[in-house]
């Protein structure tokens, strides 16, 4: 009778020091995912809102951009039906791509501190970090569209002749597609400022 006192005397301290250990595990656990919580969440709104100072100045820029396209197609509407160059016969074809912030976005998703997130804010940062992606290819696609458009230009000297009518309104066409494109990102970026003003608006500091 004495044995199985002590056996289950053991035994009973024995489960108790086992409940203790996990208990202990799992608040470890539990306070390790608040932190990476905490700090995803930080760093997310941190970079969500440096991106949304930006994108004001960026749309200004991509509109000047614009304006100066229009300004080549009636430049080479004029050579194309007469031949020679306008009085403001300057051209300028570019395009630079602007890349948004996303590292905290790729460690949240690397870290699986999203998996933590709850699900309606995580919805929040995944449709804003889409638009984002959206964007990165529209712009990527103009950056190609700028380069068809001023290969012709490529290797003419500064001051050579105009090009010919028919090569005016190839070059037109090459431009018309690559306004048609600024159009998508220009659309993509108000969107993606909208998502900004709305997230931050719904998560003041």
């Amino acid at each position: 009778m004495h044995g199985w006192r002590d056996f289950l005397l053991h035994l009973t301290t024995i489960t108790i020091g086992l409940l203790i250990a996990l208990s202990l595990e799992g608040l470890v656990e539990w306070q390790h995912r608040r932190h990476l919580v905490r700090d995803a969440e930080a760093s997310l709104h941190a970079e969500i809102k440096g991106n949304a100072g930006n994108i004001d100045s960026v749309l200004a820029d991509l509109h000047k951009r614009q304006a100066t396209l229009k300004h080549d197609v009636s430049v080479l509407d004029y050579i194309a039906a007469n031949g020679k160059y306008p009085e403001d016969k300057h051209m300028s074809i570019d395009f630079r791509i602007v890349t948004f912030a996303d590292v905290s976005w790729k460690t949240a998703e690397s870290t699986g501190a999203l998996s933590y997130i709850p699900y309606d804010l995580a919805q929040e940062y995944a449709g804003i970090y889409k638009d984002q992606g959206l964007l990165a290819a529209s712009e990527q696609q103009s950056a190609r569209d700028a380069v068809v458009s001023i290969g012709p230009f490529i290797n003419e000297p500064d001051n050579g002749p105009p090009p010919s009518r028919d090569e005016a309104r190839s070059i037109i066409q090459n431009i018309e597609v690559l306004q048609g494109q600024l159009l998508m990102v220009d659309a993509f970026m108000q969107g993606l400022s909208t998502d900004y003003k709305q997230f931050l608006a719904a998560h003041p500091d």
